[in-house]
């Protein structure tokens, strides 16, 4: 019971560094030049990340995923993709309050498909976090948007990237489902490593047709050396650090981090421009804070001790 729960606690741990590295990538992306075709630089992270988790494959004897675990990681793929397709698409279509907004969601949704899936139990407790970590990030996403909710609409634009919010909240719910089922590999970096994989393979064919391949050839070494680092740390830790945590928690206790990277940008924010600090970010931020140290309390027991 106690390797239990310092596993548990290790996984809430792991994905407070996920968040951290997360929020941390926004900054890093700004830094790039502008014009390079978004969808082609995030196959070419994703190809980094697993080409850094590729010695696994050696490392341990059933590296090599079965037919039905091929198929499994194609769908996990698909869904990173889909969400990453949608963003960008969106992207110059949709105000960041109201992608903002959308992304709310995602927690409450993998808490739903995954009760679809029977990969989550009836959990009062956690579904109330999940709904007080939202209500904080759409208080800070009120704060960004200078005190009010200006902006907001649904649109075509809103259906296209709420789609990649599903596909976003699919994709640890899928990793539960395939582990319970013992489908997928018990190693983090070996399920981290097909699914990055497959999901470069396919975000970089789309890239292909919907942007300009010579784009690419604007690329700087600065840019060079920023995608490296994006592909090793904002790709390859944060989604083994994601498939670690899926392994002994819920879907929507896992994607429920998710709520602190917004946090993480408005630290960042105070410290490159302190004349925006604000009593209107206050109540967002302790929001996000009660409800992240609320699972984290959680953490001292079993998954279960999540549900009622």
């Amino acid at each position: 019971m106690i390797d239990r729960r310092r596993t548990v606690s290790l996984a809430h741990l792991g994905m407070l560094l996920w968040a951290l590295l997360v929020g941390l990538s926004f900054p890093a992306v700004g830094l790039m030049s502008e014009g390079l075709p978004p969808l082609l630089l995030t196959s070419i992270r994703f190809f980094i990340a697993a080409l850094a988790l590729s010695p696994l494959l050696w490392r341990h004897a059933g590296g090599w995923p079965e037919r039905c675990a091929l198929g499994l990681y194609a769908l996990m793929g698909l869904s990173l993709a889909c969400f990453f397709g949608a963003m960008f698409w969106a992207a110059h279509r949709v105000s960041a309050l109201s992608m903002a907004t959308l992304f709310v969601s995602v927690p409450l949704l993998a808490y739903c498909i995954g009760r679809g899936l029977r990969v989550e139990q009836p959990a009062g407790r956690l579904l109330a976090i999940l709904a007080l970590g939202a209500v904080g990030a759409l208080g800070l996403a009120w704060a960004e948007n200078g005190g009010d909710f200006a902006g907001l609409s649904l649109g075509v634009g809103e259906l296209v990237f709420f789609g990649g919010c599903v596909a976003s909240a699919l994709y640890p719910v899928l990793s539960k489902w395939g582990l319970q089922r013992g489908w997928l590999a018990r190693q983090a970096g070996l399920r981290t490593f097909w699914s990055l994989l497959i999901g470069a393979l396919l975000i970089g064919t789309f890239g292909l047709f919907v942007e300009e391949r010579g784009g690419l050839l604007r690329m700087t070494l600065s840019d060079a050396a920023l995608v490296a680092y994006l592909g090793v740390f904002s790709s390859g830790v944060t989604f083994f650090l994601q498939q670690r945590a899926t392994a002994v928690l819920t879907p929507g206790a896992v994607t429920a981090y998710s709520y602190l990277v917004p946090f993480v940008s408005m630290l960042l924010l105070f410290f490159a421009q302190p004349q925006r600090i604000g009593w209107h970010w206050l109540p967002g931020s302790m929001l996000v804070l009660v409800a992240i140290g609320l699972l984290l309390r959680q953490g001292a027991g079993t998954p279960e001790s999540l549900h009622d």
